[in-house]
């Protein structure tokens, strides 16, 4: 049997089905009290100043950029190495996304990379935690405050992660996190969006629906500028609540799997893997190996009932970015050398066994 590289993750049956029905039934499935109970569940599990949910991750960095006062002229300076919406939404923003290179070692964005960038048009920095590795926050957050400018974390990858003993997606000014089908936790899609100042909340909320304040009735509500239909429905968040009551222990299992190729991989001669910064308390969604052909070791895992691949493509290699791309050599060493394999909660004992023996074989 193919061990997958991710896999979806839901609450047992038996659990979550008579919950869907009462949800289903109750005549209100759309943004509700299981919404707002699992924002705030949500927010307590994982240390966060608030959460307010959306219909996705992508939703939620879109608010996040806007939040940050992202307007059509604007730089964000950003990494390629991630999943294409990262980028696309900054073009929603009518914004420059600037690509900076990545740490070879670690695939995030480099601090000295992302200094050089600046420029005075640069409105923000979006930080990717690439498959659930902590970046450099502390450089990032430096050079934020030197700057004055906003410092987003996309923590999509990297849901239970730490720097420094600080939950990620509180040392940026805001921070997003997706709730995809494939991440850590799924409501089947969905996000949360944090954020430092509370004083940004009401406006989150007006533009996260159509630009109106909920509960203001509709005949005498204002809309001062457009918002976007970014809500969260009752269903979601009802397996949301669900998915909280089991989230750490598979979180864990990532963490156990993780830390265990950590120790056994770097012993295989002519394989390394992400360095672990001593703040960093990565949750591993992703493992990522480096070999000098990623092609065979794709190919030997394959042989072996192992799924593996490099998942993402670089960003700037789509048309779309034609106009942005820029050198980057690092990111270029990095992917060329980069496997995924797999990690998550589903990886049993003898499965990563499995996996370390092929690696070594091959």
């Amino acid at each position: 049997i193919m061990i997958p590289l991710v896999k979806v993750a839901m609450p047992p049956k038996e659990r979550l089905m008579p919950a869907l029905e009462e949800v289903l039934y109750s005549g209100m499935i759309a943004e509700g009290e299981y919404v707002y109970r699992f924002e705030a569940e949500f927010a307590k599990l994982f240390g966060l100043p608030l959460a307010l949910s959306t219909s996705s991750g992508t939703a939620a960095l879109h608010i996040a950029l806007l939040l940050a006062g992202v307007e059509p002229g604007d730089e964000v300076i950003t990494t390629s190495m991630t999943a294409e919406p990262t980028n696309t939404v900054i073009l929603q923003c009518g914004a420059t996304p600037v690509f900076a290179d990545v740490d070879p070692q670690t695939g995030n964005l480099s601090s000295s990379a992302v200094a050089a960038a600046i420029s005075p048009r640069t409105k923000a920095i979006v930080v990717v935690h690439y498959a659930g590795f902590p970046a450099d926050l502390r450089g990032l957050r430096e050079i934020a405050d030197q700057r004055g400018i906003s410092l987003i974390e996309d923590a999509a990858h990297s849901l239970g992660a730490k720097y420094d003993g600080q939950p990620i997606g509180t040392v940026g000014d805001f921070g997003i996190f997706s709730l995809q089908a494939i991440k850590h936790m799924t409501t089947v899609d969905g996000g949360m969006l944090t954020m430092r100042d509370g004083g940004n909340v009401a406006l989150a909320k007006k533009l996260r629906w159509f630009g109106m304040a909920k509960g203001v009735p509709r005949t005498e509500v204002d809309i001062s500028r457009p918002g976007f239909k970014y809500n969260m429905h009752n269903v979601a968040g009802v397996i949301g609540l669900a998915q909280l009551e089991t989230i750490q222990q598979r979180i864990d299992r990532h963490i156990e799997n993780g830390s265990f190729f950590d120790e056994a991989i770097p012993k295989i001669p002519g394989l390394t893997v992400t360095r672990v910064d001593k703040e960093c308390q990565p949750s591993y969604w992703l493992y990522s190996v480096f070999s000098d052909s990623s092609d065979s070791l794709e190919h030997c895992l394959a042989n072996a009932g192992v799924a593996a691949s490099k998942l993402h493509r670089p960003n700037h290699l789509h048309s779309v970015f034609a106009s942005v791309r820029r050198p980057m050599p690092q990111l270029e060493t990095y992917y060329r050398r980069l496997t995924h394999i797999p990690c998550g909660w589903w990886v049993t004992d003898d499965d990563r066994q499995r996996i370390v023996d092929a690696l070594r074989k091959g």
